[in-house]
């Protein structure tokens, strides 16, 4: 039997030395199938824009892209914890405003949690957020909505002073109220000892095994997206070569008239079909 993930379940888990296991997802049929095969958390991502939407970037997203996307997931997943993104600039701007647009996508998109990236300088909106009872899912490391500050997408934390921002980085994300945080692009030594160093779960994702539980974007897990593959991806189905050969092999079948064959077509008694042909021939639809 599966059962409710909730942000109580993840802190269990953690205390409990189980890993957690999260994918992203976008629309309801997605979400169902996770949800059916027992996925812990669902996290309608910001990568949306880049996976949905063909962005080079997640900073275009809007709130109501986000918005639409949750409201379709939450629809398809009953037992999983669904954390929605909060989009670039959409937490950034004030206080109010974070907690404004987080109460959106849990009253319009029907979330669970949202996420937000960042350390010390969005715990003020993370402990808003929070007092506001909503419950925040933390994201720190390579933070893809600071793009254009790292200059790419690139792995964070391989220096001292930088590793030990991270570090204190995780604690502070966790005084101010988050129940789990994500660690993204660092080296897998240093997710360790940040796992170690805080009592809510860590969640990573090019971050090594060390981590409470991980999550991956699913059209990259499935290879469905080729535009990018990071090295931490793993391929668990070639599922984007075989949609490619059945879209082919559709395409090939219509034009040679193979499809739709008897099993996928409707029949009418041949007394009223006879009455048909008499009536207006075998050229039905065209003049005569």
């Amino acid at each position: 039997m599966i059962m409710k993930n909730t942000v109580a379940t993840f802190k269990k888990a953690k205390l409990e030395n189980k890993k957690l296991t999260m994918l992203t997802a976008y629309d309801y049929s997605t979400a169902k199938l996770m949800d059916e095969a027992g996925i812990n958390g669902i996290l309608v991502g910001d990568s949306l824009g880049m996976v949905m939407l063909g962005y080079e970037d997640t900073l275009p997203v809007t709130m109501e892209d986000m918005i639409h996307h949750t409201k379709a997931v939450a629809k398809g997943a009953k037992n999983a914890l669904i954390i929605a993104d909060m989009p670039f600039m959409s937490y950034q701007t004030s206080v109010y405003d974070a907690v404004k647009n987080a109460g959106r996508l849990i009253k319009e998109g029907c979330a669970h949690a949202v996420k937000l990236e960042g350390g010390e300088e969005v715990c003020p909106q993370i402990k808003a957020i929070v007092d506001a009872s909503i419950p925040v899912m933390a994201h720190i490391g390579l933070t893809p909505q600071s793009v254009n500050v790292f200059g790419g997408f690139k792995v964070q934390g391989k220096e001292e002073d930088t590793a030990r921002k991270l570090i204190e980085a995780a604690k502070a994300v966790e005084k101010a109220g988050a129940f789990s945080v994500t660690l993204e692009g660092i080296p897998a030594k240093l997710a360790q000892i940040i796992t170690r160093s805080i009592s809510i779960p860590t969640i990573g994702i090019g971050a090594g095994n060390g981590c409470d539980g991980q999550v991956l974007v699913y059209q990259d897990m499935l290879g469905m997206f080729s535009d990018f593959v990071p090295k931490f991806v793993k391929r668990y189905a070639n599922i984007g070569e075989e949609m490619k050969a059945a879209f082919a092999k559709f395409i090939e079948e219509v034009q040679e008239g193979v499809f739709p064959g008897e099993e996928h077509s409707y029949s009418i008694s041949d007394e009223v079909i006879d009455k048909l042909y008499e009536e207006y021939g075998y050229d039905t639809g065209q003049d005569s």
